[in-house]
């Protein structure tokens, strides 16, 4: 099972405030546990809203907003997508994450995404899966 693990945007993260060193220390450490147990797909950090549009897609049209974004709360600052084998396992791998080492909170947020085998068989999936493993290929 694949999961992302949210970072939550806060107040610091979306007025564009860079982590520590000591922060940025403690998460390699902790990516590069994370990818000896072999759970780590991907990460990356996210710049702040107001480097970000959004685009609404309404009755036919599409409405592009520039950032910031109000509620930092409700935005994404960061992400890891891991593969575990239960929820329970993506959850104690994130609390794991290092930010107790920063004064603040962080909050993060552990979803689990869709796969292909969660869709139930047709010519469109078959479609996603050729791309999928394209993809996979590179």
């Amino acid at each position: 099972m694949k999961f992302m693990i949210i970072v939550k945007a806060n107040k610091d993260s979306e007025s564009g405030v860079m982590p520590t060193e000591k922060l940025l220390a403690a998460m390699a450490k902790y990516n590069e546990e994370l990818a000896n147990a072999g759970l780590l797909v991907d990460l990356n950090g996210l710049q702040p809203s107001s480097n970000g549009s959004r685009i609404k897609f309404s009755k036919g049209e599409r409405i592009v907003t520039n950032g910031p974004f109000p509620n930092p709360t409700e935005l994404i600052a960061g992400y890891w997508v891991i593969k575990a084998k239960s929820r329970e396992e993506a959850i104690d791998w994130a609390k794991r994450a290092p930010f107790d080492i920063q004064p603040g909170d962080t909050e993060l947020e552990i979803r689990q995404i869709f796969e292909l085998e969660d869709f139930a068989p047709s010519d469109a999936i078959d479609q996603h899966a050729k791309l999928r493993d394209k993809l996979e290929s590179r």
